[in-house]
């Protein structure tokens, strides 16, 4: 048949296709995951910069003299 070669092209063609998506969606999974990761270390950092911030805030105002 002149049809065979050609099909089985196609079909190598397509289990390459479907391994190479399998690879970019793991791939993809983890960037997901370890931005993920990064977000809640920058948020947790952040947060406590400012309660910092606040702090130093207040003890600069206790300092400073009434009147």
């Amino acid at each position: 048949m002149p049809y065979t070669p050609t099909l089985a092209l196609v079909a190598l063609g397509l289990i390459v296709l479907a391994a190479i998506a399998l690879r970019v969606i793991r791939s993809l999974r983890r960037l997901a995951s370890a931005r993920t990761l990064v977000r809640d270390r920058v948020g947790d950092n952040v947060g406590l910069l400012k309660a910092r911030t606040a702090a130093l805030k207040v003890a600069f105002a206790q300092r400073r003299p009434s009147g």
